[in-house]
Parts: structure tokens; sequence; C-alpha cells
């Protein structure tokens, strides 16, 4: 049961008085669609009740007693009928169906909380939300006095993601848990794990053994950047098995996060052809990656017994992740080997393509034809526009947002990720001495809370294809998990409000007035955020 108790509910948080909370701001971010404080409390003790007449949100409930049980050592007792004594919470379907996804209401007096919505998920951020407000300590008190508020809620938008690279340097199982804990306290939907690149393969293939046993070690690991030809000299290695994989995704489940695999193609696949060889154009051999940057080896787009290779593999990813969607990647592919293999070039003609972009999208198309067999449906990087988009696929558009724009405007939906400013490898301050090497530029707190991932170049209707934006923490001078949460937090927090709160309501000062609030709840949960934002 452990594995399925939400972080914070593992985290014993010391006192925080209803006057330092009902004085400020409430701590909850992302800020809800509306929220009406109250001048009354609830007062949640051992006898308080939880009355849920329909067992439809059992998973949900059992969040809520877990993260109880693990702050003040007690769970509520759950009820199908409003007691007669005492005060209560009511979690229970909503009875108006506006088929508004996600959203929650939640209103609060000092005799009943009464949380309600359509669909799991919504309970599940309604359950967030009051977490938020809970004031818990570790020093024997049991009551816990909740300031009432009255909240109504949805997300602005339907996805929003973070991603992980597990590939440049490798996270263990349980710090990956972590990582979805903290997409869960933001009411993030998607995690986009990206599994496989130039430097390991990651995730356990049955029918090829050799990805894992030769695809997920390197000799050794570049320090700074390629031309600074720096090595550390340390062996390096990581895998998750199919298990692991299985663990994760209920883990995530219960979280209402959907896991994105990427899997890439038809670039960053040295890994893959240090184990393979023969599904490149030139045979290699080759070795795991152990410095960054793009290689100009890839997977032949001229042999066939390349996509039945790839079709293998996704076909046992599919098995292992219950998403919609499945990201090919389809990034940063030279053309080099592909300008000069037969195979290659004899595809070109067979297929009438009018050169190596087309290939590309011959690549492209071809994959997502097997994928869309399946039952699922590929999402790539912008490159895949290059040689004309497959007819499905949905465009993460990462070099700026004009291939979102353009992706948009041909009906395809779009995730906003431009590097400036949802790339969190990227600076978070100006002044650089003391802080991490990190890829050149700044993205800064207040810039990461100001994007809007809707460009004002797209007509109302246009924009309906914008579904969302996502975070990224690419990993390359990334080498450990607190230098990861130090990167991701607190612009991690800052972009769920991009993604969540109406722009209409946002503003700066405010969260970031929230934020130190909701600081004290990051430093009980010991994680190594960045602490600029405590000078403002």
């Amino acid at each position: 049961m452990r594995n399925i108790i939400l972080l914070l509910s593992m985290v014993v948080i010391d006192s925080i008085s209803y006057s330092q909370i009902s004085t400020a701001v409430l701590p909850l971010i992302p800020l809800p669609k509306e929220v009406s404080r109250t001048n009354e409390e609830f007062v949640l003790n051992a006898k308080t009740k939880i009355v849920m007449t329909d067992n439809m949100f059992k998973s949900e409930v059992d969040y809520l007693n877990n993260y109880l049980q693990s702050n003040v050592h007690f769970r509520l007792a759950v009820v199908s009928s409003i007691p007669k004594k005492g005060n209560y919470i009511s979690i229970n379907p909503s009875t108006s169906k506006t088929g508004l996804k996600e959203s929650y209401d939640l209103k609060m007096n000092k005799n009943k909380i009464i949380l309600v919505s359509e669909d799991n998920a919504g309970i599940f951020y309604g359950i967030v939300t009051l977490t938020q407000l809970m004031p818990l300590n570790s020093n024997g008190d049991v009551k816990l006095t909740i300031p009432c508020a009255n909240i109504v809620d949805a997300p602005q938008y339907q996805w929003r993601s973070m991603l992980l690279d597990c590939s440049r340097h490798f996270f263990t199982k349980e710090e990956i848990k972590k990582y979805l804990d903290y997409l869960a306290m933001y009411k993030f939907n998607t995690f986009h794990w990206h599994l496989t690149d130039d430097q390991g393969w990651r995730i356990e293939i049955k029918k090829y053994p050799l990805l894992t046993t030769i695809g997920s070690k390197r000799k050794e690991t570049a320090i700074g950047r390629p031309r600074d030809k720096k090595f550390d000299g340390i062996p390096s290695s990581g895998l998750y098995t199919q298990d692991d994989i299985k663990e994760i995704v209920a883990y995530a489940t219960t979280r209402h996060i959907t896991i994105l695999p990427e899997i890439e193609m038809p670039g960053h696949s040295v890994a893959v052809l240090a184990a393979y060889p023969q599904y490149s154009c030139t045979g290699g051999p080759f070795e795991t990656k152990t410095s960054w940057g793009i290689s100009k080896d890839v997977y032949c787009a001229g042999n066939d017994s390349t996509f039945h290779f790839l079709q293998d593999i996704l076909s046992e990813v599919m098995d292992l992740f219950p998403g919609k969607y499945i990201h090919i990647g389809g990034d940063e592919c030279p053309k080099d080997r592909w300008k000069i293999c037969p195979k290659c070039q004899k595809r070109i003609a067979d297929e009438k393509l009018s050169g190596e972009n087309e290939l590309q999208s011959y690549f492209v198309n071809r994959m997502e034809k097997y994928v869309n067999s399946k039952g699922k449906q590929i999402i790539g990087w912008d490159e895949i526009l290059e040689g004309g988009l497959s007819p499905n696929a949905t465009v993460m558009s990462w070099r700026g947002t004009k291939g979102g724009i353009l992706a948009a405007k041909e009906k395809h939906f779009v995730v906003m990720t431009p590097t400036k400013p949802c790339y969190f490898d990227f600076y978070q301050v100006k002044d650089t001495i003391n802080e991490p090497y990190s890829f050149h530029g700044y993205n800064l707190l207040d810039a990461v809370y100001a994007f809007n991932p809707t460009p004002k170049e797209l007509t109302k209707e246009e924009a309906k294809y914008v579904v969302g934006a996502q975070g990224c923490v690419w990993t390359e001078f990334i080498p450990d998990f607190p230098n990861v949460e130090y990167m991701a937090l607190p612009r991690m927090a800052a972009l769920a409000e991009a993604v969540w709160t109406p722009i209409i309501k946002k503003d700066y000062s405010n969260f970031i007035a929230r934020l130190k609030q909701h600081a004290q709840t990051l430093d009980r949960m010991k994680v190594n955020y960045a602490k600029h934002f405590l000078q403002q």
C-alpha cells in the first residue's frame, strides 16, 4: 500500500496555525477558477465522517484517508448517509451534467465540506485543493482547523504535462514516483517520460534484450559541452524492467496522470544502434554516446527490417502504457547518412519522394499507420511537420511556437513547449555564478508564469487545437534527482498556473505570495527547490 500513497501523505507537516493562513492568501497552487473565503472554519478530527453514496470515488477517498493516516494518524469512517451528529465531508457525483472534465465544486462551512464532480479526476483535484488548506502538525494535536472557502474550479487546458529525460541521466523508480507526486500536487495530468536517446536506452524490451544489456550502458559521461572534451571516466547504466514500468504506470494512474512514453526515431538512436547496428545505414560499429549533441547515425529508412524492428518494440511499449498517445520523437534527425545510403535513395525513388525531408515524413507516416492500427495515436516534436505532417499526428512545438501555429492552422492538435520559457534546464536567474551548470540562456520564473500557450496569431477556431503546454527537464547537465528538483521547482508551479488558471485571474505578485506560503510545505517535504523567489 505504501506505493499508492500521495507524497504529501508521506510527509508529516509541522504546525501552521489557522491565523497564518487566514491572514495571508490561501496557499493554493494553481489558483482555482473561483475562490470566495468565509469567516468560518471546519474542525476536522477523528470523529469526522466521510459521506459517500456512490462507490465510484473510493480510490480518491482512499487518498484522503491515506493522507490523514500518514499525517495525523487517523482515518475517517466512510458512511453512506449524513450522520446525525458531528461534522462531515461529502464526496459524491455532481447532479449537473456540464461535460466539463476535471472540474469540481468545493463548498465549506463549519459543519460540512461538500465536494462534487462529474468525474474521478475532478474529485481528486478537489481533494488536492482540500489538503492544501489543511494546517497539519506533528506534535500530537489531532484537530485540524481548516479555513472555509467556496471554490468552483476547472482547468483552462486539457493537456498539462511535464517531461523528465531519463536517458542522459538515469533516475530510480522511487525518484520517478517523487516526480509524479510533484505533478499530482500541481494538477498536471501527463508525464512525458523520455526513455531513449543516443546516451541510453532505459526500457526493457523482451524481444530485444540487447537494448538494455548494451544500450542502457555507456562507458563514461561528458562534463560540460562537447567542445570541452571532458569526461568523468565513470561507467553509467540504468534501466526500467517491464515490472518497474507497470508499477510506475499504476502509481501514476491513481494520481490521474497519464504517462506518455517517448521512443525516439528516426534520429537520437545511437544507443539502439550500438546494440543492433544492422538497422543503421552503415552497419556500424557503434557505442552508446558519452557526449551530448546530435549524431549523424540514425535508423536506415530504406530497410524494411528497420520498421519491423520498431513495430516489435512499439508493440511491447503499447502493451505497457494504457494512454492514447505514443511519442515517437522525430526531432533533430540529420539526413547525411540517408543522402549516401543506397537503400534510402532507392526508397526515395520507389516512393516518388522529393528528397530526404519527405523520406522522414514517409518514416513517420509508416510508423503512424502501425500505431493507429493498434488503437493509439502518435505525437512528435515539430520536426515531424517537415516533408508533410502525418494525418492524425499531434505536434509538440519546441522550436518556438511557429510549428505549433502551423499545425493548428492545419487542424492538428498542438502541445506548446517552446524552449523559452518551457525548458527548465535553462538558467532560472541571470546571476548564474552560484547556479548549477546549465544550458546558456534564461527561463525566469516570471516568464514561465506569464506564458500563454495560445498564440495571438491563431483565430478563435484555430486556437481550439492548442490543447495545452508542457515543461521539459532535459538532463544533460542534471546528474542527480536533487538537481532535477532544483531546476524544476518552483518553475513547475508557475507553469501549473499557466495551464490551469484563467489568464484573467493571473497576478504574479499574488502568485509569489501564495508560493511563499506553499514553500513551508516544500520545506517539510525536504524538496531541494530553488529559493530565489523568497527574496521577491
